[in-house]
């Protein structure tokens, strides 16, 4: 089998989608535009999707302004990239063919392109509608973040910059959220990787 298939015809490429997710034993990563859901209904896998504009899905979701490709990824071993036609099938994406990617350099790629996605997203708010507001910490949170950074405490942190105390742990809590991260630990991984420790 080579590292591509094509696999053309609606029907063809939905038989192909639910083979897949059935075979999954573990993580199903997913990137959607607002059209999909079917993907994730009755799934017994753990999802990670992210979804762009304005729609969220169940279990895992990161929301991004705009996706470059929609794409499913099963246990990191095998990826469906449907291609585009300019209209929705039943699975919620453009199916009139999709390209089946196995291992090797192009696979790679697409994890690359998921996980960067994933970073980059947003989670939705507790109402399940997309997270709002800017997908950056602004001045003032990158301020704090280097206080913290530094090793002051929030009290301390809120004294020096003359905040509140509730308005340091507010941005804190936004800055996590940013990050998409739930605890002080990863968010100073997060912003690491983000470049928002040399954004002063």
């Amino acid at each position: 089998m080579g590292a591509v298939e094509v696999v053309t015809g609606a029907g063809a490429v939905a038989r192909r989608l639910s083979g897949l997710r059935l075979s999954a034993a573990e993580e199903v990563c997913v990137m959607l535009t607002g059209r999909g859901g079917v993907l994730t209904e009755g799934a017994v896998v753990a999802h990670r999707t992210v979804v762009e504009g304005t729609a969220s899905f169940p279990g895992r979701c990161r929301v991004v302004d705009r996706i470059p490709a929609e794409l499913v990824i099963v246990k990191r071993r095998i990826a469906l990239l449907p291609l585009a036609s300019g209209t929705a099938g039943t699975a919620g994406i453009a199916d009139t063919a999709a390209l089946v990617v196995h291992s090797g350099t192009l696979l790679d790629s697409l994890i690359d392109l998921f996980e960067s996605a994933w970073r980059e997203g947003r989670p939705p708010r507790a109402d399940g509608s997309p997270g709002g507001g800017p997908a950056e910490p602004d001045a003032t949170d990158l301020e704090v973040l280097s206080l913290l950074l530094a090793g002051l405490t929030d009290a301390s942190v809120a004294k020096q910059l003359g905040l509140g105390l509730r308005t340091v742990q507010r941005r804190v809590r936004r800055l996590m959220e940013l990050a998409g991260v739930t605890t002080r630990l990863q968010l100073g991984w997060q912003a690491a990787e983000r470049g928002w420790t040399v954004r002063r």
